[in-house]
């Protein structure tokens, strides 16, 4: 048990890292770009292994509207804006922000699949949007970057995405929708990449380095690791460790990029953690959030 712990714990790690690299590659890259390629390396990796485990199965003609609204909403301009992001929204900002997703899939739920909202959810809600306030404030006046609206667009993707793997994993394993997603999405996205200057593309190594190692590492290994040992250890312990994520991107924020992390982050970051944690431990996440931490990437 410690040891599928300790790997759960090194996901998150890695999910955290990710908003601080994705700043580092916006800047080597135009977020396009960054989203076509990030997303080939993605599916070389999720082909080679569908292959090897014999998860590349057919999708029936009935489904392939919803995978194709999976892909597009899910995968294509989810990964897109996310980057785009990141060009002027803060790292911490944008991960905190986007822990929002667990409140944001279970009131979709509520709207759409008929889950039942209950007391406690509302008041976890509250708490988490007052957290919000303060993170996007900064303690100033209300100003919404461009960012800012990125990222929520990022977080809502990602929550509407959760309600469509809900209803395919009925039908198909997480692999096979994984890689017909992100073949869409990587087929979508591929003739916008034209209006990309090459100019903003960075010749040297270093940030394909990057961009190639954390496509495969984060989207690929670490959620089949994630998706293994949530069986080990069930999908409400592993929620838990999601919760460090925004706070694992301050730290490596500060170590990285040495941005300054301030007490608007702080406390607001621990009330949406808190608001999340109220709103998610109950009832409704048992049909909504097992999906949303098993398909986490």
């Amino acid at each position: 048990m410690v040891k599928s712990y300790l790997f759960l714990l090194i996901c998150v790690i890695c999910w955290g890292s990710n908003f601080v690299f994705g700043a580092i590659l916006v800047k080597a890259f135009p977020p396009m770009f960054l989203a076509v390629f990030r997303l080939f390396f993605i599916v070389l990796f999720m082909m080679i292994y569908a292959v090897m485990v014999n998860k590349w199965k057919k999708i029936h003609k009935k489904d392939w509207f919803l995978m194709f609204l999976l892909g597009l909403i899910g995968t294509c301009i989810n990964q897109w804006s996310f980057y785009a992001a990141l060009e002027t929204a803060h790292p911490t900002t944008s991960a905190l922000i986007l822990a929002l997703a667990p409140i944001t899939t279970s009131l979709l739920a509520s709207i759409f699949l008929k889950e039942r909202i209950i007391r406690q959810f509302c008041f976890g809600s509250i708490v988490a949007l007052i957290g919000v306030f303060l993170v996007i404030t900064n303690g100033k006046e209300l100003n919404f970057s461009i960012g800012l609206i990125w990222i929520f667009i990022t977080m809502l993707t990602f929550a509407i995405s959760i309600i469509m793997i809900k209803k395919l994993t009925e039908k198909y394993h997480s692999i096979t929708i994984s890689l017909y997603s992100n073949i869409i999405g990587f087929g979508s996205l591929v003739p916008f990449l034209a209006t990309e200057k090459t100019s903003k593309i960075s010749m040297d190594i270093y940030p394909w380095i990057l961009l190639i190692v954390t496509a495969i590492l984060m989207h690929g290994i670490c959620t089949l690791i994630w998706n293994h040992q949530i069986q080990v250890v069930g999908a409400s312990k592993a929620a838990m460790f999601l919760n460090l994520e925004p706070f694992i991107a301050m730290l490596v924020g500060l170590i990285i990029l040495k941005n300054n992390v301030t007490i608007s982050q702080l406390s607001g970051g621990l009330l949406i953690i808190i608001g999340v944690i109220l709103s998610t431990s109950m009832k409704m996440k048992k049909e909504v959030g097992e999906q949303l931490y098993s398909q986490k990437s």
